[in-house]
């Protein structure tokens, strides 16, 4: 069977938590993305009926459980026979999603799926136990490092020797990779417009400030500008057989790789993801055209790149701005990423067969990449 193909993939604008969306439950942001990516992939008929497609999986991580991508199934208007299904691998929640509807299709269904990520950082639950709340659940049990990701990426920062200068300057970079893009209205045909906004509100936001914010521990070289924001939103992607595609250009899944690796520096995870996925693609890193490589910290992004033997400013990573400049919703980030894939080389027009790349880094020591080539 030929490689599952992805012929639609829209987002939300990313809402920093407790600004804009932060109103809006899981499913009042996944619907949205969720409609427009089946519109965009012919599968609405001009009453807007929603088609049969087997499942929808979404990446969620700190959501009010109850199986939100079924919850958002039903609210995108879906049917009752519409199943649901809920991702949780943290970061990278949302590109698993994807892999996981690609392998199903691989595996000899032909109907189409959605898949994707939705995170309401603004209305997640407070968790407790015994009365007691906590800010997050363990990444790793007894006896195994567990450290929050802010930690870990002053951790990382201090083991791969990466100074705060240069993390200022991948933070810089982002922010005006990602201005730059907004201008030239590179944003506008993957984004579904929600509560007034129609543009990601983090991007600028601490560029200026870079030099002068104070380090978050001491001694340390981590600040809030070069932490990505945490975020409210969306992402959804069509994903069909390679035979049924009707003529529309695509990305199809080529390769996907999820490794473990060490959780008292989970930041890395995404470099021999990438690697396994590459070498399952037969293919190498220099033959990758777009690199989208979710942007948790500067450090864990160069971190990454150092792995991989890609220098800092190649333009092939995030051209547009990572998560750095656009804010990281968790549950959708992996997901946007494919998303920004899509924009960058399917609207782009790049012709078929260029290589795209779609990574992330997982708390507790996980990494999660995909191999996407260009279908026309």
């Amino acid at each position: 069977m030929a490689d599952p193909v992805i012929v639609a993939a829209r987002r939300t604008p990313i809402g920093t938590r407790g600004r804009a969306l932060a109103a809006l439950r899981v499913e009042e942001l996944a619907a949205p993305v969720i409609r427009a990516a089946l519109e965009d992939a012919g599968l609405e008929d001009a009453a807007g009926r929603a088609p049969a497609v087997a499942d929808v999986i979404l990446g969620n991580c700190m959501g009010p459980g109850g199986n939100p991508a079924r919850v958002s199934a039903l609210a995108a208007g879906l049917g009752a026979s519409v199943p649901g299904a809920t991702i949780d691998r943290q970061c990278g929640s949302g590109l698993a999603a994807i892999i996981d509807a690609a392998t199903a299709i691989r595996a000899g269904d032909s109907r189409p799926r959605v898949a994707g990520g939705v995170e309401s950082a603004s209305t997640a639950p407070l968790r407790s136990v015994n009365g007691i709340a906590y800010d997050r659940a363990a990444f790793a049990p007894a006896g195994w490092p567990d450290p929050d990701m802010t930690r870990a990426a002053e951790d990382l920062a201090r083991h791969d020797g990466i100074p705060r200068l240069r993390q200022d300057a991948h933070a810089a970079r982002s922010h005006a990779r990602a201005r730059a893009a907004l201008i030239a209205g590179r944003f506008t045909g993957e984004i579904v417009p929600l509560a007034g906004m129609t543009a990601d509100d983090a991007i600028g936001g601490a560029e200026r400030l870079l030099n002068r914010m104070p380090a978050l521990f001491p001694g340390g070289t981590l600040t809030a500008g070069t932490s990505t924001r945490i975020g409210d939103g969306a992402a959804a992607v069509v994903v069909v057989p390679g035979s049924e595609t009707d003529g529309l250009p695509g990305l199809a899944v080529r390769a996907h790789a999820i490794v473990g690796c060490d959780p008292a520096l989970p930041g890395v995870g995404a470099a021999p993801a990438v690697l396994a996925a590459l070498e399952l693609a037969g293919l190498r890193v220099q033959d990758v055209a777009a690199f989208e490589i979710v942007e948790a910290f500067a450090a864990q992004s160069l971190a990454v790149l150092d792995r991989l033997g890609i220098a800092d400013d190649d333009s092939r990573v995030c051209a547009d701005g990572g998560a750095l400049a656009l804010g990281h919703p968790w549950g959708a980030s992996g997901a946007v990423s494919v998303v920004r894939l899509f924009s960058r080389l399917v609207r782009a027009g790049a012709p078929a067969g260029t290589i795209g790349v779609a990574a992330a880094s997982v708390g507790g020591g996980l990494g999660v990449a995909a191999v996407l080539e260009v279908v026309r």
